[in-house]
């Protein structure tokens, strides 16, 4: 089929003007349409059959528009113009997914009117597999600031679809009222139109199978402090979802569920990646394609390995002498950093922070450093607390930080998406890159682009992370089906700061109590390629270095192992069950097969990055309980076939 450029196609159906937009390789499309004062658009792929191009519609007549109280602008619409251009992006970011990216993009923009002659604009924006759009507001006449109270913005999926999603939890609920956090667990296949479980609709990113046509997923990215996060709406029974606003509650009341900006001003952007395979699900980097750097940075950032006690050894840890030995683990290791987690204000002080901060430096450990989020939001009782809250004394805290060497700060239980609660995130980020120290958020919304606008951006949890493996032996029950869902859904949009690789059987401190780990040690290995976060805090621990507790070859894997990825390559898999994943970092490829099903798994799929090349097998034995270590080479398709066993992997590299 012949490429084809920058071409809209206009048409008349059921008496509307619709106008066609395609993306570069003709392949995507988009109808937008304004009928009956409404604007419409429906969105899917074409595919080859029989030598003809047949649409495959993946999203049906969905409205858009906004409401302001500069003007409804969901009705009574006239299109005034039509403007359009090519998109060409070709940039580099050191912390996701894909190292250097370069895709094209076809621009429409319509502008719209009003009976009252207000005007505005909905910008597409359609790539290859992937659609994003927003909406842009002038001033209207004397008329420079507005306030956004909601969206009409809407996504109508095919009957018979299913879905993959997370419910949106209920505001100031939840331990010391931390919620919502983006912490609830997904439920897979589930029909559409299934009621959320809180009522309140689900977070983003969400994805759905539309039955034998494809998959296709809907998230958000340009957030900044300009305007609220969003979610979207419970289904109406017919499988159409809204753009939704925070909630009253959110933020412990405090603040406005909507956006105010100034004008010239704009939305952020709704994201949608679609196709016949869950291929351009895993590859699309469309949250980042459509943003830009925000602001230049101050030093060279630097990605990385960190150890850190908390997660196994809890907050009892949080001691000086046990962190020196963390500090100790991260330098036999050969890792670059050290998370010092809540409690180290009263547990250690500050005086002795300084010396542990030296004693780090001299083994050539940076240290992270955790921080407490809250004003007036949340009851969370771990210090520091009140020092990121208040810009005064969050530019001290971080020069006494930079002065010490300190290279990042993980910050934690923050307030829901109002507006207010966004703003905090971009001035933390902001300040930060005065001092050289990057930041990693816990306890968080969904990152929205955030990788390439801010530069000394690590990651967010925003997911039912590995705390949670030591709280409650459910998660580890589920912990097999979780880490082959998120390369699909959480991890798909944004760095994702969960905290994995547990190599110890039982998670306490003593690998004699606590909960049980269900997954074996290949698999735990392997989510260290299917996570993707530029600095990854793994949970090993001082005794993982004992070759009677953890054999030498996997530790020889995790000295080594990148947290900095060139490419990804999505190889096989379905949601909550299995994952089949390529990352390339450099020259060297790494790829995880992992099963999380509580059955065994026949793969065999081609690895063409593998072709003809002797690589290291790690694989958990026919019993899955056999982890070892050998040499292979590959033939020349890179065949990889095997059978793995129940919630075990195998990793190649």
């Amino acid at each position: 089929m012949k490429r084809i450029a920058l071409l809209s196609l206009l048409f008349v159906a059921s008496g509307a003007n619709a106008e066609r937009i395609l993306s570069p390789d003709g392949l995507t499309y988009v109808d937008v349409t304004v009928e009956d004062g409404k604007a419409m658009y429906t969105a899917g792929y074409r595919k080859v059959v029989k030598k003809d191009t047949v649409d495959v519609e993946m999203l049906e007549a969905s409205p858009l528009g906004l409401y302001t109280n500069v003007a409804d602008f969901t009705r009574h619409l006239v299109l005034t113009t039509t403007k359009g251009a090519n998109i060409h992006n070709d940039y580099r970011m050191w912390q996701s997914k894909q190292s250097h990216v370069v895709n094209d993009y076809t621009q429409r923009c319509f502008t719209l009117q009003t009976p009252q002659k207000k005007t505005f604009t909905i910008e597409f924006r359609v790539g290859n597999g992937n659609v994003a759009y927003r909406y842009l507001i002038p001033m209207q006449g004397e008329t420079a600031a507005i306030v956004v109270t909601g969206e009409a913005s809407g996504f109508d999926l095919p009957a018979g679809t299913t879905t993959f999603l997370s419910p949106q939890s209920s505001s100031m609920i939840g331990w010391k009222r931390t919620k919502p956090s983006y912490e609830e667990e997904y439920t897979p296949d589930e029909p559409i139109g299934t009621p959320s479980r809180y009522g309140q609709g689900y977070t983003f990113p969400c994805l759905f199978h539309v039955g034998e046509r494809g998959w296709l997923q809907i998230s958000e990215t340009g957030l900044d402090g300009r305007y609220c996060g969003t979610h979207l709406s419970d289904a109406t029974s017919d499988g159409r979802y809204l753009i939704a606003f925070p909630m009253e509650g959110e933020n412990n009341g405090f603040g406005s569920t909507g956006a105010q900006f100034g004008l010239p001003g704009q939305t952020p952007w709704r994201t949608i990646t679609l196709g016949q395979t869950l291929k351009p699900i895993v590859e699309s980097t469309v949250t980042w394609d459509v943003v830009e750097q925000l602001y230049e940075p101050n030093f060279t950032y630097k990605g990385g390995r960190s150890t850190w006690s908390w997660i196994i050894w809890q907050d009892a840890s949080i001691v000086y002498d046990d962190q020196v030995k963390f500090i100790d683990l991260a330098a036999a290791l050969g890792w670059e950093y050290c998370l010092i987690d809540g409690g180290w204000e009263t547990n250690i002080g500050r005086e002795r922070m300084e010396k542990l901060f030296a004693y780090a430096l001299g083994k050539g450990v940076h240290p992270f450093v955790w921080y407490n989020s809250n004003g007036g939001w949340n009851d969370a009782p771990q210090c520091a607390k009140q020092r990121m809250y208040s810009p005064i004394v969050r530019k001290k805290e971080m020069k006494w930080l930079h002065e010490h060497g300190v290279k990042g700060i993980k910050v934690d239980f923050f307030a829901g998406d109002k507006q207010e609660t966004i703003k905090l995130y971009e001035q933390i980020l902001s300040d930060a890159n005065d001092y050289d120290i990057q930041v990693i958020f816990h306890g968080c919304t969904l990152p929205r682009g955030w990788e390439r606008m801010y530069p000394n951006y690590v990651s967010s949890e925003a997911v039912l992370a590995s705390e949670n493996l030591v709280f409650n032996q459910h998660f580890d029950d589920m912990e097999g089906f979780n880490a082959t869902l998120h390369p699909f859904c959480r991890n798909a949009v944004g760095s994702m700061e969960f905290g994995g690789t547990v190599l110890q059987q039982r998670l306490n401190r003593g690998n004699n109590g606590g909960t049980t780990r269900r997954v074996s040690d290949v698999f735990e290995l392997g989510t260290a390629i299917a996570f993707q976060s530029s600095v990854q805090n793994f949970a090993l621990t001082p005794m993982n270095l004992d070759p009677k507790v953890t054999p030498s070859f996997e530790i020889d894997f995790m000295r080594q192992v990148p947290t900095l990825w060139d490419e990804t390559c999505f190889v096989d898999g379905y949601p909550g069950k299995y994952i089949v994943l390529a990352r390339r970092s450099g020259d060297r490829w790494y790829v995880c097969a992992l099963n999380g099903q509580k059955q065994p798994l026949d793969v065999n799929v081609a690895l063409p990055m593998l072709a003809g090349k002797q690589v290291t097998q790690l694989s958990d034995g026919t019993d899955g309980k056999s982890p070892s270590a050998r040499q292979v080479t590959l033939d020349k398709r890179g065949t990889l076939r095997a059978t793995i066993p129940a919630e075990c992997a195998i990793v190649l590299y």
